[in-house]
């Protein structure tokens, strides 16, 4: 997985915590739910990160 990908991911993380706190802070729940959900979304594409990384490291073990 690259690099890139994995700041891309974290950032769009952060910004749904803006979001989300922003949203809290202004009795917007329509952004903090947007919040919420970019968030999720980021966590979702972590966690695909993480089992990409996973796989290579796996594949990395049967090529020695």
């Amino acid at each position: 997985m690259s690099l890139g990908d994995k700041i891309e991911h974290k950032a769009e993380e952060l910004k749904g915590e803006a979001k989300e706190k922003v949203g809290d802070a202004t009795d917007n729940p329509r952004l903090e739910g947007e919040g919420l959900a970019d968030q999720d979304a980021a966590n979702a594409k972590q966690a695909g990160d993480h089992v990409k990384d996973a796989a290579e490291d796996v594949r990395d073990v049967f090529r020695r």
